[in-house]
């Protein structure tokens, strides 16, 4: 497969570095969110200027849309979570709970249809260990468990699996049933420094994990989670993987400065987006968010980037 990856637009106006993205009000927006405490959504049809949603006055670790487009969850160093009302952002509330920085949240509202009292929930992944599951309609916490006495830095769900992985700063990939958070499987030494960035398959047979070892791997979960492939993906820290929306294709971001384009099925790298072929991120890149009709990176450098990948 050969791929064209065409750069769209670069988004300026945060003052500090960039950790998340998240989806906005609709397929043509984006939030952003960093050191500095802003939240800022941008739209795809008008990149050049920002429009902030909150300022939250500390750093921002993560970033989650809640099912409610007017509903937004910013996590912080310090190991809060801010409940942000798009139409009454003086209303914020900041729930201190995580004893550590808040490096991953995922929302999910999978019983919707079927069981309306079994959410929508919140998880979050914070560094002191713990994951915290969340009554979103009331923004308090239900219930909490310790996986591990290192920091949690990844959180993936399946909902053809009805499974939450969990990625340690203890090398480990925890796999826990999304209902009852009841452990199935731990991957011990899943790689030899931190699980950074989880992302399950979108047919649900495969989980993708990337660490400060800078190795992708993939495990097999229909094969008691052999290890399928493993490779040496990027020079440094792989921060954040995510899959295309027709599953064909996945994106590695990393501390080396590039973002790379791989082959869902054989692994193979297509397309690796650095600085000086295709103007990307001068300084380290954060997060990826995969859209409808666009790639979003986000970096060190203070800049968002939208990228038009398409097949030749």
């Amino acid at each position: 497969m050969s791929l064209k990856v065409e750069k769209v637009h670069t988004c300026s106006g945060h003052n500090a570095a960039l950790y998340a993205l998240a989806p906005g009000r609709t397929n043509r927006h984006f939030l952003s969110a960093g050191g500095d405490g802003w939240v800022v959504e941008w739209d795809l049809d008008d990149p050049d200027l920002g429009k902030l949603v909150a300022s939250v006055e500390t750093q921002c670790f993560s970033l989650c849309a809640l099912p409610d487009p007017n509903r937004i969850v910013a996590g912080n160093m310090n190991g809060g979570l801010h409940w942000i009302d798009r139409e009454s952002p003086d209303h914020t509330r900041n729930v201190l709970h995580h004893k550590k920085g808040v490096y991953a949240m995922e929302s999910m509202d999978f019983f919707a249809h079927s069981r309306p009292d079994k959410g929508p929930w919140l998880f979050s992944a914070g560094g002191d260990g713990f994951l915290t599951r969340w009554d979103v309609a009331n923004a308090r916490s239900i219930e909490s468990l310790q996986l591990s006495h290192q920091a949690l830095r990844a959180l993936s769900f399946s909902e053809k699996r009805n499974e939450i992985a969990v990625g340690a700063s203890d090398q480990s990939i925890y796999l826990l049933d999304a209902e009852t958070l009841a452990v199935k499987r731990i991957l011990t030494h899943a790689h030899t420094n931190s699980v950074f960035t989880l992302a399950y398959s979108p047919d649900g047979r495969n989980l993708m994990s990337g660490g400060r070892d800078a190795m992708l791997r993939v495990w097999d979960l229909d094969q008691d989670c052999a290890l399928r492939s493993e490779q040496p993906a990027h020079l440094y820290t792989i921060n954040h993987l995510v899959f295309s929306p027709d599953g064909s294709l996945f994106a590695t971001a990393s501390r080396d400065r590039t973002l790379k384009i791989w082959d869902s099925e054989t692994f193979e790298l297509l397309k690796v987006v650095d600085t000086l072929r295709l103007g990307g991120h001068t300084r380290s890149v954060n997060r990826l968010l995969w859209l409808p009709d666009s790639l979003i990176s986000c970096g060190d450098d203070r800049l968002a980037m939208i990228w038009n990948i398409t097949a030749q």
